[in-house]
């Protein structure tokens, strides 16, 4: 697909269908209204999940990859590797596990 976006569409609408459209464009999380109204043409709905469990997954993935990275860090400059470490690392992992877990089955049921 051409990424130029060198075409233009042109429509006019009444003040309550601006509201609506405004409205709806807010809801999904879309800030601009262009996009808004490509991504309604084009795929015919925008889908907007807020999962605040989602975002504490990242929060805590990240987290654990800087742990890891600081871990390996280590280890290959001392050789040694710590057991409590490990050990925190094992625990925001199984922290992360349990969140997926319930983050899947809260989406299943839809």
């Amino acid at each position: 697909m051409n990424d130029r976006r060198d075409q233009q569409l042109h429509f006019r609408v009444s003040k309550q269908e601006l509201k609506r459209i405004w409205s709806k464009m807010e809801s999904s999380g879309i800030l601009s209204i262009g996009s808004y109204l490509r991504k309604m043409a084009l795929d015919g709905y925008c889908l907007h999940l807020d999962l605040p469990e989602l975002r504490r997954m990242a929060h805590l993935l990240q987290m654990c990859s800087n742990n890891l990275n600081q871990y390996a860090k280590a280890a290959n400059e001392s050789g040694q590797v710590y057991a409590a470490d490990l050990e925190d690392l094992r625990i925001r992992l199984d922290e992360l596990i349990a969140l997926s877990k319930q983050i899947l089955s809260w989406l299943a049921g839809f």
